[in-house]
């Protein structure tokens, strides 16, 4: 074998291994972030759907306590035009996840909500008979449990999306996220409404 062979068949080793060691590294790197991803979706489709159980109960629990306290009429119009406008941005798809615009009107809707709930459940407080109701017992203790597994999901949520953001983020890997368009992922904030479960009392 020539000299020139031996150098040729060196460089197309040496290309072989760079080129391998590059596609290695960005197809293992693509390949996370497309699991990260797909993690936060989940995620968020699990966030969902205890935001929308929430306003599956909704109904149920305002003609409940119509039942009793009809005249507060101000507290149940609140409770329904919030339930409305937080319905019409449950249909939405996880596209949401990249627009942080459509993100914060999705969890000022949510918190609008739950802050209207909290002032129906006040009320409640002035019905004795309506606090003693099966019924309404009941809705109260599916609504609790419900706004509690909210929070936990939220934190799920925030924690995977802060794994994903982390990753992207990271040098070199920043680059492949900025060339396949792989975005940073809007947080849930501490101090929105639907954050805090309804308290009420039966004492």
């Amino acid at each position: 074998m020539n000299k020139g062979l031996k150098i040729f068949l060196i460089i197309l080793a040496v290309v072989f291994v760079l080129g391998f060691g590059v596609y290695r590294f960005f197809a293992g790197n693509y390949n996370s972030m497309v699991t990260l991803d797909e993690s936060v979706k989940g995620q968020w489709g699990q966030v969902e759907n205890v935001y929308q159980r929430r306003l599956d109960l909704i109904p149920n629990l305002v003609a409940t306590v119509k039942g009793y306290a009809s005249h507060e009429a101000d507290v149940f119009t609140q409770v329904t035009e919030a339930r409305s406008k937080a319905g019409g941005v449950m249909n939405i798809s996880d596209d949401i996840l990249n627009d942080p615009e459509a993100f914060k009107r999705f969890q000022q809707a949510q918190g609008e909500l739950g802050g209207a709930l909290q002032r129906l459940l006040m009320v409640t407080e002035n019905y004795p008979e309506l606090k003693a109701n099966a019924n309404f017992l009941a809705l109260q203790d599916q609504l609790e449990g419900t706004e509690n597994r909210i929070t936990v999901e939220r934190k799920r949520y925030n924690d995977t999306v802060k794994g994903y953001n982390i990753f992207i983020k990271q040098f070199p890997r920043v680059f492949i996220a900025n060339m396949y368009g792989f975005r940073e992922k809007p947080y849930f904030t501490a101090d929105a409404a639907a954050a805090k479960a309804p308290t009420v009392s039966f004492e």
